[in-house]
């Protein structure tokens, strides 16, 4: 094709579909009928309702995700807490290095036995966090599968 001063036409833009979709369907919705149409356009976990819709419609199979708040929270609390517990591995390492480096033998066995007591309760502590996390995988974890 030429355009009005004789040169050859580009052809830009998007390139049409095989098989566009021309035919459009309305739907009206009430109130509490919006609001369940949502509650399971969001459990699929699809992007676009009108694929939602067609799927639906065709008897696709629907994809359909749920998450559990509670759980979530406790991953991440569980992260920032195993994080933590090995920064705590770190320093103690970090610690005993200092103590033999600045303070004579006895000095340095005396805070290091004190170290020790702390690093008993945090172990008792940990232990504690592990009981409740099985606790928690078994009674909430297991059940979802």
């Amino acid at each position: 094709m030429k355009d009005h001063n004789g040169k050859p036409q580009k052809k830009t833009g998007r390139r049409p579909k095989a098989d566009p979709a021309k035919i459009r369907y309305t739907i009206s919705f009430n109130e509490v009928e919006h609001t369940r149409f949502l509650e399971l356009f969001d459990e699929s976990g699809m992007k676009v309702k009108a694929h939602f819709i067609t799927s639906c419609i065709f008897e696709k199979s629907i994809k359909t995700i749920k998450v559990d708040k509670g759980t979530v929270d406790f991953y991440m609390r569980l992260t920032s807490f195993h994080s933590q517990f090995r920064a705590v591995g770190v320093n103690y390492n970090q610690m005993v290095k200092l103590l033999y480096t600045h303070f004579s033998e006895r000095k340095a066995a005396a805070m290091l036995y004190k170290l020790e007591k702390q690093t008993i309760e945090m172990v008792e502590i940990f232990k504690k966090v592990m009981q409740l996390t099985e606790e928690f995988a078994q009674k909430h974890l297991k059940n979802s599968e």
